[in-house]
């Protein structure tokens, strides 16, 4: 079984390890079957982070896809830090491995470090969030959720949950990472569907760069100022949150707790990612909504890296599928998560 080899920092400790194993996994290529690379192919992954079951889930089956397809994978984790990012892209290309893979942590700032990696002839897979480059040909495709989408999902699902309201529906925004193309992506659908409805608005936003401890802060500051039972900013009351992920989500909902406001009844509550934690809560009613940001690409990632390797195109934009859970389901019917 090929050898995961870990990334932390530093382009020693990285140069060590290759060279450790560099020998070992050539004289493994000869025995592997017809079905395996004909070289050792090596891929350099930047990750963003392990900030939650989504993000663990998501490098888990990015690793256990490289394994299967005889893959060595370097992985990174830039611990939420763009810098780290482009050190370990800039670390990876010293190496000369065959195809960068990275996760951007924010949409803008990748152009040069994007540049030097097209001047060493190594392609590069943008995967989960998109970047904004001012030349396209930096990088060969990208692969992940169609954010807008699942924006429009949760606008969608209000227009069906306040059918028969009079309104107004006053809305509170849990926002991503400010920059980020998912946040974006989530707020620009979502608005594409509410804002067509004048009863809907959105009254407050506040980021909680997908951290569970910034929901519990957010939602302490607005609890603590709100009224006993209800939840309420600037005077107004909130009907419904749209919280761009689980893990804000799941903070938020502790707090709520706390203060005996009974969210999923007295407030909807929409949330993306289908963690396992957040469809329990649907299936306890605290939670209306759950939209799906599939985390398992590994292997179309590989097999892109593959057709790279073999000097073939890959397509500039790649979607997975995703689902939509909400409380008109049978619960009962959805299977169990894995992350």
């Amino acid at each position: 079984m090929k050898k995961f080899l870990v990334l932390f920092t530093g382009i020693f400790i990285a140069v060590f390890c290759l060279a450790v194993t560099g020998c070992k996994a050539k004289s493994e290529n000869k025995t592997q079957s017809s079905e395996k690379p004909e070289k050792n192919i090596i891929v350099g992954f930047s990750q963003i982070g392990a900030e939650s079951e989504w993000r663990t889930c998501n490098t888990e089956n990015m690793m256990q896809a490289a394994n299967e397809a005889g893959i060595q994978l370097i992985y990174s984790n830039a611990e939420q830090k763009q810098e780290n990012q482009i050190k370990a892209i800039r670390s990876f290309i010293v190496y000369q491995v065959d195809v960068i893979v990275f996760c951007p942590i924010v949409q803008d700032g990748w152009d040069n470090v994007l540049q030097e990696a097209k001047d060493a002839n190594i392609p590069v897979i943008v995967v989960d969030r998109k970047i904004r480059t001012k030349d396209n040909s930096l990088y060969a495709g990208y692969i992940g959720t169609d954010s807008l989408e699942e924006g429009r999902n949760a606008g969608r699902f209000l227009l069906k949950k306040y059918k028969n309201a009079s309104g107004p529906i006053n809305i509170m925004e849990l926002y991503g990472t400010i920059g980020s193309s998912v946040s974006e992506g989530r707020n620009q659908g979502f608005h594409e569907i509410i804002d067509k409805d004048p009863r809907f608005s959105v009254v407050y936003t506040e980021s909680g760069d997908f951290l569970r401890s910034r929901g519990k802060e957010i939602a302490e500051n607005i609890c603590s100022e709100s009224p006993a039972g209800t939840l309420k900013v600037n005077g107004k009351t909130i009907h419904a949150i749209y919280s761009h992920n689980d893990q804000m989500t799941l903070g938020f909902l502790e707090i709520l707790d706390n203060y005996k406001i009974k969210c999923g009844k007295d407030i909807t509550m929409i949330t993306i990612d289908a963690e396992q934690s957040a469809i329990d809560e649907l299936c306890r009613g605290k939670i209306n909504c759950v939209i799906e940001c599939n985390p398992k690409m590994g292997t179309q990632v590989m097999e892109f890296v593959k057709s790279l390797v073999a000097n073939k195109p890959i397509p500039a934009v790649t979607y997975v599928p995703e689902t939509v859970f909400t409380e008109y389901d049978s619960l009962d019917q959805i299977a169990p998560r894995v992350y």
